[in-house]
């Protein structure tokens, strides 16, 4: 499960709005939505994410465990 808060917080405390992430990530908008609305993301997706916003830890965000 994807932790959608703290991607969101990441990638606009580095700088970027949805849509400029997206463009960075080569993800039309609309799909992103998508994939955060259903909490996952393709690997080769994922990739491209911690990729561009380096992240250090990239379990915290996409091995999140589902609150109950």
């Amino acid at each position: 499960m994807v932790d959608v808060n703290l991607l969101k917080s990441e990638y606009v405390k580095q700088g970027y709005t949805q849509r400029t992430f997206c463009k960075k990530i080569e993800m039309a908008e609309s799909t992103f939505s998508r994939r955060l609305k259903r909490g996952d993301f393709k690997t080769e997706e994922a990739g491209r994410i911690i990729d561009v916003l380096n992240l250090a830890k990239p379990e915290k965000i996409f091995f999140a465990k589902k609150l109950t």
